[in-house]
């Protein structure tokens, strides 16, 4: 039986924000990267979090509450950005993150529902 995909939060963009750190054009997205950054399960679990619980436009690392090395979580969170996934930008000492959902779902339909149906407690 099929498993339907929560609802996706979607949040508008608001005025005035800082401009992305570098990341790759929408038209050069390749899946490959995308499924490669999307492999590692903690990263897998970020997209999915931003993606379902997201109280905001875009959020710190410390939103998520992982108990991680903050040089593990900017290497995770690097590595979701450089695969295209989401989108970072400063506000002072603070990177915030969101997924870039336009994007993705233009370049590989469906993508985005399979992560929010992932279930990380199952297995």
């Amino acid at each position: 039986m099929p498993t339907t995909a929560p609802a996706i939060r979607e949040l508008p963009e608001p005025a005035g924000l800082p401009a992305p750190l570098p990341e790759p054009a929408a038209e050069d997205l390749r899946l490959e990267k995308v499924l490669g950054a999307l492999s590692d399960p903690l990263r897998l679990r970020i997209v999915r979090t931003l993606l379902l619980e997201r109280e905001e436009f875009d959020h710190p690392c410390g939103w998520f509450g992982l108990d991680r090395p903050k040089s593990s979580l900017t290497h995770h969170f690097r590595a979701l950005r450089e695969a295209g996934i989401i989108r970072q930008r400063q506000y002072g000492l603070e990177r915030r993150s969101h997924v870039r959902t336009e994007d993705l779902e233009s370049r590989f339909p469906g993508l985005l529902n399979l992560v929010a149906t992932w279930d990380p407690d199952r297995d």
